[in-house]
């Protein structure tokens, strides 16, 4: 496996992978290293070790030195160009009237190139925009639009928890999060409640989903039926950070007990489950018979005899057709039955 040092070139920002290239690199050190966007000074984040090599992005590059005091004169020197380009962006915003806000300005190392990185709610051309700068500043510039998350992140602020947010204190990556991973938690189904500042739903509901899902597998749903040491009970609620359970007893009386105290009735259970499931069918040929004319007619002898109507399938199931038979003759009347006297 190949050995590789982890470095880091922005506060809280991603965990590239470099060739050490023989250097004693400890965590915490400066160095000076090859990337993409040219030679930058980034911190070694992880020490020296080997990783797979489907970790690895290619190509793998190398770490060229340790920074020196000359290289953070140098930064330093960059920051404060950062400072004056992003003023003079501003204003070549303004002038060309775009809508869009700045948010950070960032030159390479080597001050070949400054890229400027910007939030805007639609697509922007800043062609013109990108000439003008680079006229101005003399200099290679690129521009990149990034997201209300990306924009948080390089803000700050505080969560309604009241810590700093996550993703400007340790989040490296932006994780997908869902509905699904509020409901699971059995939050109220109203985003406004667990949004970030960034409007986007918050990373944290990430962080214990599968807590939540991993004890819903174990736990006993709502609705089942358990035995208590006080009988048997319904379940109204549970309580997944506890795992308690609220159980109701019947009249009236309500208890709560430890998940670990009480047992699952399967079969309990399972009669409800097929008497939900009968019940569903009964639905269904209700339903089905709805489409069927209600007007039919048999022959007294061979009702009694047959499955049924061969004209949409229905038979009687009491004695309501004998009634009918006595007052209508041999001729035996279904249009005046409830659809809860007919079945198929």
């Amino acid at each position: 496996m190949p050995v590789v040092v982890g470095v880091c070139f922005k506060k809280v920002g991603k965990i590239y992978y470099f060739d050490p290239a023989g250097l004693d690199l400890q965590e915490g050190d400066f160095v000076i290293a090859d990337t993409t966007r040219g030679i930058e000074l980034g911190q070694v984040m992880t020490e020296i070790r080997e990783v797979p090599e489907e970790e690895i992005v290619p190509p793998l590059r190398q770490i060229i030195r340790k920074a020196t005091t000359e290289d953070f004169e140098r930064e330093e020197n960059n920051r404060q160009k950062e400072e004056q380009a992003f003023r003079i962006c501003a204003e070549k915003i303004q002038k060309h009237n775009l809508p869009m806000k700045l948010i950070e300005a960032d030159y390479s190392f080597d001050g070949s190139q400054v890229t400027f990185y910007f939030a805007a709610e639609t697509r922007v051309d800043f062609r013109e925009l990108v000439k003008d700068l680079a006229s101005t500043l003399r200099t290679k510039v690129q521009l990149h639009q990034v997201g209300v998350r990306d924009e948080a992140k390089f803000f700050g602020g505080l969560g309604m928890c009241g810590r700093a947010l996550c993703c400007a204190t340790f989040l490296k990556d932006f994780e997908p999060v869902s509905m699904k991973m509020a409901k699971e938690q059995s939050l109220f189904l109203n985003p406004i409640k667990f949004s970030g500042i960034c409007g986007k739903l918050m990373c944290c509901l990430k962080f214990e989903y599968p807590i939540y899902k991993e004890a819903k597998s174990r736990l006993p749903a709502v609705g089942s039926t358990v035995i208590t040491p006080r009988g048997p009970g319904k379940i109204t609620e549970v309580n997944i950070i506890k795992e308690t359970l609220t159980i109701d007893l019947g009249e009236g009386i309500i208890a709560h007990y430890h998940a670990s105290e009480v047992e699952e009735d399967k079969s309990l259970s399972q009669q409800e489950s097929s008497s939900d499931e009968g019940s569903g069918m009964d639905e269904q040929a209700v339903a089905e018979q709805s489409t069927h004319p209600m007007q039919m007619t048999c022959n007294e002898n061979n009702f009694e005899q047959s499955t049924g109507c061969e004209k949409c399938g229905l038979r009687l199931v009491n004695e309501k057709l004998k009634e009918i038979s006595e007052e209508t003759g041999t001729q035996k009347e279904c249009s005046g039955l409830n659809d809860a006297d007919l079945r198929i």
